[in-house]
C-alpha cells in the first residue's frame, strides 16, 4: 500500500507527500532526514492520509493536492467534500477587465 499524507508544519505551512511506508515517512520527517522544507519547520503535525494501492496513485494525488490553494487543502483536511468543486474554480477579479467590443 501507498500514501499521500499532509503535514502541518510549526510554521503554519502544509507539506504534502507520498510514500509506501507512512510510519517510516513520518520518522525521517520527525529525524530531520525526510526533507530540507520540513527540517526547519519542527514540530510536524500528521493532518490528511489517503491510502492507494500503488505509489503511482499516491503519487499523482500529491502532484494534484501540490496544486491545490491552502483554503481547498484545509477542505480536504477537514473532510469537507462537498467544498472542493467550489474550491476548485479559480477566483477572477473582474474589476480591472476591459470592456468587452461589440
Amino acid at each position: 500500500m501507498s500514501w499521500t499524507y499532509i503535514l502541518l508544519c510549526s510554521d503554519g505551512a502544509l507539506y504534502v507527500g507520498s510514500t509506501r511506508n507512512l510510519d517510516n515517512r513520518m520518522f525521517q520527517h520527525a529525524t530531520g532526514v525526510a526533507d530540507a522544507f520540513t527540517r526547519t519547520r519542527k514540530p510536524l503535525t500528521l493532518v490528511f492520509a489517503a491510502e492507494f494501492d500503488n505509489i503511482g496513485e499516491a503519487y499523482e494525488f500529491e502532484r494534484r493536492v501540490k496544486g491545490w490553494r491552502r483554503e481547498k487543502k484545509w477542505a480536504l483536511i477537514e473532510s469537507r467534500f462537498e467544498d472542493l468543486p467550489a474550491l476548485a474554480r479559480k477566483k477572477w477579479r473582474t474589476a480591472n477587465l476591459p470592456e468587452p467590443r461589440p
